[in-house]
């Protein structure tokens, strides 16, 4: 048991983590300079909270609502706030390559399950057998609808192949610890983008462009906020997830009761309510970006949607149980050998198309992470570029399905061998 199971002292724990971090992060002393030279402090706001979990025994990620919490309200009303001052513009200028990386993500998922079972049944067979002997392959269906499509395709897989429940279990932590670890790497590598973009040779003007004028325009109108104008942003991102939820609790149900339609179409992520939630909060975020609500920018609305975000950062650091690797060991074999085979995927499609890191980064989180994630892993590059993370992770839900069957087609096929 965790020494506090109290959720308002979890989160003040969370919060002092994030505060401590960005206090010295911003601190002018030598060491904490040279520190944070090597170490990003978005890279400390995701692990300390994992640390709190294991080994410290302080908190338990997997028995506090926060990450819920975090996703349900914190998540949507920092998308409205993060697209209140979206230069839609320059976002359609990015060009073809975000696309391209973010298909290269779902082609390396793919691809990567079958080949991570074909080589670890070469290395070590017994890996392979946990009960039936093709159980192992039915489980990481799972964990494919997960990284392509998220929470919704991952359970989709689960009862078209009839994954049992222990089964199951084990892979949602495959799951989360893998695609954490990988994350944790997106974080840091966003920390030294310049220099893996000179690696690449690739060509980052559009984005720098994005980002230069997201920056002038935010400084040209950034003033003291005043109570009213506080209150107005905070009425913007909390009336928008309030809709957003309302949306979503009347289309969701609408969809679920036609889910076996879907089902023949392979579209049953559709009735998810998480997808809803995340799609028309971004929508609100991108229509009050035409209006004169954009002017709140100014005010501060994108810093404000930056603090719910970091929040969400720490409470997913916190559902990372590090010491759960080491009771699985042989089957997060095969899901770190399955996500190198992806990254390496990325890395030859980003050195061909001489693609920029922002865009490895944001395509394969989009895929991995899915929209809890990769406006997160956006915004560590700059908060004007989050929403090309949500508009790349809507991409994934439309196209996990699809993805995730071909890939256990792929794993059944290969676990034959």
């Amino acid at each position: 048991m965790p020494y506090f199971t109290n959720d308002a002292i979890v989160l003040g724990l969370l919060i002092m983590v994030v505060a401590w971090v960005f206090y010295t992060s911003s601190s002018q002393k030598p060491f904490w300079k040279k520190f944070y030279t090597f170490v990003p402090s978005i890279l400390l706001c995701y692990f300390l909270p994992a640390l709190l979990n294991w080994p410290f025994g302080l908190i338990d990620g997997e028995e506090s609502n926060l990450y819920f919490v975090a996703s349900r309200y914190l998540l949507p009303a920092s998308l409205v706030l993060l697209c209140l001052s979206i230069d839609l513009k320059g976002i359609l200028n990015l060009g073809p390559k975000a696309i391209i990386m973010f298909l290269a993500a779902t082609f390396g998922i793919v691809l990567g399950g079958p080949l991570a079972i074909l080589l670890i049944s070469t290395i070590a067979p017994s890996v392979l057998d946990v009960g039936d002997g093709q159980e192992v392959w039915r489980g990481l269906t799972t964990v494919a609808g997960s990284w392509i499509g998220g929470g919704a395709n991952q359970a989709s897989m689960k009862e078209i192949f009839e994954v049992g429940d222990d089964l199951f279990a084990t892979m949602i932590v495959v799951d989360v610890i893998c695609a954490n670890i990988w994350t944790g790497f997106l974080l840091y590598g966003a920390s030294i983008t310049k220099k893996i973009d000179a690696w690449l040779k690739s060509d980052t003007s559009a984005i720098d462009d994005l980002k230069s004028r997201v920056e002038k325009y935010q400084a040209s109108i950034a003033k003291i906020p005043t109570l009213p104008e506080t209150y107005v942003i905070l009425a913007l991102a909390f009336g928008g997830t309030a809709l957003a939820h309302w949306g979503s609790d009347v289309i969701s149900p609408m969809l679920e009761e036609r889910k076996e339609w879907l089902a023949k179409y392979s579209l049953e992520s559709l009735a998810s309510g998480f997808f809803w939630l995340v799609v028309i909060a971004t929508t609100i975020g991108v229509g009050l970006s035409f209006t004169k609500f954009r002017k709140y920018e100014g005010a501060g609305a994108s810093r404000l949607g930056s603090v719910f975000i970091f929040i969400l950062v720490a409470t997913i650091g916190m559902k990372m149980n590090i010491q759960e690797i080491f009771d699985n060991m042989g089957l997060f074999l095969i899901g770190i050998t399955w996500m190198l085979f992806h990254v390496i995927i990325m890395i030859v499609v980003a050195k061909l198309v001489k693609a920029p890191f922002f865009f490895v980064a944001v395509g394969s989180q989009a895929n991995v992470g899915g929209a809890a994630s990769a406006p997160v892993v956006a915004s560590a590059f700059s908060p004007a570029l989050a929403p090309v993370g949500v508009l790349l992770a809507v991409l994934g839900y439309a196209l996990g399905t699809y993805g995730a069957l071909l890939c256990a087609w792929m794993m059944e096929r290969a676990s034959m061998f």
